[in-house]
């Protein structure tokens, strides 16, 4: 059976609460029920339990843009995945953002994994090399240090529900106009299966949905869709532009319809 293709917008830091609903209400509008792409939203921590009410489930699915590792305890402020089991199918675990200026390094992605997975929700973990890492030849090392460390200990029924993100740091909110191209993220992805395939086997390999996340707009969404090794994108700035992430939506639907 052919995988569905994964839309996900990750609304990152933006909109109040009636402004998320508003959102979602007009995204109910322009998206229909397609069987071949599943659209997910990440909207704040805030908005996800009125939205967990007001969605339709048939044609959306709710994602946490992060949670904590640890299932309770003092730890204030935090929101744990075990919190979130009755809200979300996906959480993102290890975003750019997160890595570069919240503190979360390998072993708290590694965590954070574990913890979605042990809490019975998918992890959508993201994987990316920064400018300087490319430049200095860096990337593969890093891929794979961030992708080997993310997936230490799980077995492979867990590996059954994640999914990876190859998101180039480089290639996120272009203020120097610098854009990967399908070449690059081909490239990128194809070596994270490969790896995945090392620890898990050839099935695993082929079955795990893995996305490409680099500023990706309804108007270059569809050269990254059609690339083989592709299964769906993480989208920022666009998926808070109702008539953008329609658009990229529906892109997916005409491509799996022709794939047919």
């Amino acid at each position: 059976m052919d995988k569905k293709l994964l839309i996900v917008g990750n609304w990152k830091m933006h909109l109040s609460v009636h402004q998320s609903s508003l959102l979602v209400h007009r995204l109910g509008e322009r998206i229909a029920h397609h069987r071949d792409v599943e659209v997910v939203i990440a909207p704040s921590m805030l908005a996800l339990q009125p939205l967990s009410v007001e969605i339709d489930r048939r044609r959306f699915r709710l994602a946490a843009q992060d949670a904590f590792y640890k299932d309770e305890g003092p730890c204030t402020g935090e929101v744990s995945l075990a919190m979130l089991g009755d809200l979300v199918h996906y959480a993102i675990v290890g975003h750019s953002w997160r890595r570069l200026n919240a503190g979360d390094t390998l072993d708290v992605v590694r965590d954070k994994v574990q913890a979605a997975i042990r809490n019975g929700i998918a992890p959508i973990i993201c994987i990316g090399e920064t400018k300087q890492e490319r430049d200095a030849g860096e990337a593969k090392q890093v891929i794979h240090d961030q992708l080997t460390t993310a997936l230490m200990n799980l077995t492979s029924k867990d590996i059954e529900n994640v999914v990876l993100t190859y998101e180039p740091v480089w290639a996120i909110s272009t203020a120097d106009g610098i854009i990967a191209k399908p070449h690059d993220a081909e490239s990128m992805i194809s070596y994270m299966r490969s790896q995945v395939q090392e620890l898990y086997g050839e099935r695993a390999a082929k079955n795990m949905r893995v996305l490409y996340g680099g500023s990706v707009n309804e108007h270059d969404v569809r050269s990254y869709l059609e690339l083989p090794e592709v299964d769906g994108v993480l989208v920022g700035a666009a998926s808070l532009n109702y008539h953008q992430f329609a658009e990229i939506v529906r892109v997916a639907h005409q491509l799996q319809t022709e794939r047919k």
